[in-house]
């Protein structure tokens, strides 16, 4: 049976249908907005035997059809999924994984495809409202409804479901979601926005998550569906006995200072127990229990020794809430490389690179919206030698992916424009050590970094992780977490900023959501760390370097006239290639009449730079140019004085003496400063070498010895 919901809901209509499309899915939607239109399905099937967490998988596609388009490149259907649509699957699968029961390991997918594209209202958000609905008319536990919402600030004030055109003028982009009564996960990145104005923000979106929920029961009443009872498996037996036989051990074992030391010790408790329920050849008790068993009442004991502890105020290094951990920050740490740094936290250290390079360097980015291209790139990478693990060397995986955009976009809003710093930036951070945060870690040594290669970056940026530990009413909220704090704590809230204020955000929870009190409290503390971080880096390195590396490309950006784009460029291009062979320099011209000029040595662009001005500026009365003859005739010679143009220098006006004939003074390929008398109605050029010599103090001496 179709079913359909509809509001007017900032402006213009949404929709959610099920019941026509996908009916052997265990949940689909169909969802609108504006003439944007995402088709979102929610399967389940039963759990892998062996596997001990929830294997919940969330995949968004965008099928460029969608917007009118063919994929780009030789092969016209899309392949692996654009950065983009990895970003987008992160979002939907943030919110909704907490709100299954603890203990639920059977299979779940939720699939988002987008139908079509106004190219107006953006299908992530309604992808990730699909994702809800569809899994509240399916046949599972899930905890919903939960909405999400994207917030832009633009002139002053809040805008819900901005279209693109509001977006492109605002200093915020803020993606949040939550449940009726909490926030559950929030994405956001801002022009330095300050704590109060960001927790208004947060709270402004929570408001309208509200109503989508209120749209969602209304579907849910249509459909019939009644709620998922989850039956909780067995009480695992080994429960008690790990209690009173370990815990006072696991506590003892987190007592040692560092995080490998901390895991021997830890890794000793449960290979005694082991041992002795498990000795060499049993595989499972008399009663059915199993290893396996045995390893969830560890984790669960270990996980409540940790908790108590940092709820009693003893952290796992020794920290206090609001503790940071040590930091050191060096810069130009490699040669040839055009900026470097490393930054250290704790047990937490990224390694920064940066590459400047040419407009001809940026990436060319394609999808439902119009082409662009994109000047800065931050890649982070995560090598498994950084937590002293083995396992295979593959491609960037969703988390590599991830936090490399976290990092790049709480970093974007203090880069140059174009117009004062006309480089391409490639920013390189590569994890040599972890213990938590190391997407924050990448955010402090791309600052670094950044300074170090001379980029002009209007404010350093500093990035920290708070955590969370909360038990009924009870909570504390942790400074710059480790990993076995973000591991068994409730929450890993991502905040960076400059010292005016935040520029990227991310929340991400355990738990059914958090209150406005936490959430300005978590603001609050990470401002704190914040400042005390951006001293740190401030002391490493005052400010961006005067100059770039003398290994990094020299650039040099002229404007030009659009009509005189053709002229630059020559027939077939050879005007252009003269210049780039002649100056070993490389010229790109843009639209708007840009020319951007790149070469290995100053002298070289300036070269370039001179060849171009005297091509493309208009001829000036009264200017003098260094000009070549171009031909003689007995009336005169013509003189080249710029690529293509040339002007007529009269018998008359070669020499203040007499000139019986134009070959005594000049011939073809001869040099000669001439001076413009007249510009004609015509546009013809008049010249005069007589008034140059002049105007210049020069005699000429070869008329002079004509006379004698």
């Amino acid at each position: 049976m179709k079913v359909v919901v509809e509001r007017e809901f900032a402006g213009r209509k949404l929709s959610i249908t099920t019941g026509e499309i996908a009916k052997q899915a265990d949940g689909c939607v169909l969802v609108q907005y504006g003439e944007t239109v995402v088709l979102v399905a929610a399967q389940s099937g039963p759990p892998r035997p062996g596997i001990d967490f929830f294997p919940l998988t969330c995949d968004y596609r965008e099928r460029m059809a969608a917007a009118g388009k063919f994929p780009g490149g030789f092969l016209k259907r899309e392949g692996r999924p654009t950065t983009r649509e990895i970003l987008t699957s992160r979002l939907i699968d943030r919110p909704i994984r907490p709100l299954f029961p603890k203990g639920y390991h059977e299979e779940v997918q939720v699939m988002a495809n987008v139908l079509a594209f106004d190219h107006e209202n953006d299908p992530d958000i309604l992808a990730m409202l699909g994702a809800s609905a569809a899994l509240c008319i399916a046949p599972v536990p899930f905890q919903g409804p939960i909405a999400a919402v994207r917030v832009a600030h633009v002139d002053g004030e809040f805008a819900v479901l901005p279209t693109q055109e509001q977006l492109d003028v605002s200093d915020l982009d803020l993606i949040v979601s939550g449940s009726k009564d909490s926030v559950l996960m929030i994405e956001g990145f801002a022009a330095q926005m300050d704590e109060e104005r960001m927790s208004e923000a947060i709270m402004f979106a929570h408001k309208h998550i509200k109503t989508l929920c209120e749209i969602q029961e209304e579907l849910i009443e249509k459909v019939g569906n009644s709620p998922v009872e989850y039956e909780a498996p067995p009480a695992n037996p080994f429960d008690a006995i790990v209690t009173e036989k370990a815990l006072d051990k696991i506590r003892a074992a987190k007592e040692v200072s560092g995080k490998h030391a901390q895991a021997d010790a830890t890794k000793a408790v449960r290979d005694e127990l082991m041992e002795e329920f498990f000795p060499e050849g049993v595989e499972e008790t008399a009663d059915g229990a199993t290893i396996g068993d045995l390893k969830k009442a560890f984790h669960d004991v270990e996980a409540r020794a940790i908790r108590e502890m940092t709820l009693g105020g003893k952290r796992l290094d020794g920290r206090g809430p609001t503790d940071l951990r040590a930091v050191s920050c060096e810069v130009q740490i490699l040669p040839r490389v055009h900026g470097s740094a490393l930054f250290t936290r704790g047990e937490t250290q990224s390694v920064s690179t940066v590459t400047l390079g040419t407009t001809r360097d940026e990436q060319r980015v394609d999808g439902l919206f119009d082409d662009y291209g994109k000047r800065f790139m931050l890649d982070y990478n995560f090598p498994s030698y950084s937590v002293g693990e083995c396992r295979p060397i593959r491609g960037p995986g969703r988390r590599e992916i991830g936090h490399g955009a976290l990092a790049e976009r709480s970093v974007k809003p203090v880069l140059p424009s174009s117009e004062n710093f006309p480089y391409t930036m490639r920013v390189i951070s590569d994890i040599t050590e972890s213990n938590g945060s190391s997407s924050m870690a990448t955010v402090c040594a791309a600052t670094l970094s950044l300074m170090d290669a001379g980029v002009p970056i209007s404010q350093p940026v500093a990035g920290i992780s708070i955590g969370l530990v909360k038990e009924g009413d009870e909570y504390v909220i942790l400074t710059d977490i480790i990993g076995n704090e973000d591991h068994f704590g409730d929450m890993d809230f991502k905040i960076a900023g400059t010292q005016k204020g935040i520029t990227g955000i991310q929340l991400d929870l355990k738990i059914d959501g958090i209150s406005e009190k936490i959430i300005r409290e978590t603001l609050a503390q990470a401002k704190e760390a914040r400042l005390d971080l951006l001293r740190s880096i401030l002391s490493a390195i005052r400010r961006p370097r005067e100059a770039i590396s003398s290994f990094a490309p020299q650039l040099l950006q002229t404007s030009i006239d659009p009509s005189k784009i053709g002229l630059l460029i020559g027939p077939g291009g050879k005007t252009i290639r003269a210049i780039q062979e002649e100056t070993g320099t490389t010229l790109d011209v843009g639209e708007d009449g840009t020319v951007t000029i790149a070469g290995a040595g100053g002298s070289q662009v300036e070269d370039a730079l001179a060849r171009i001005e005297a091509l493309t500026e208009e001829i000036k009365v009264g200017k003098i140019y260094s000009g070549t003859v171009s031909s003689v005739k007995d009336f005169g010679a013509f003189v080249e004085i710029a690529p293509g143009k040339d002007g007529l220098c009269h018998i008359s006006e070669l020499s203040d003496g007499y000139v019986k004939s134009v070959g005594e003074v000049c011939k073809e390929g001869d040099k000669m400063h001439v001076k413009v008398i007249a510009v004609d109605d015509q546009n013809r050029v008049k010249l005069s070498r007589k008034a140059a010599m002049v105007e210049m103090g020069e005699s000429d001496e070869k008329a002079e010895s004509d006379e004698s």
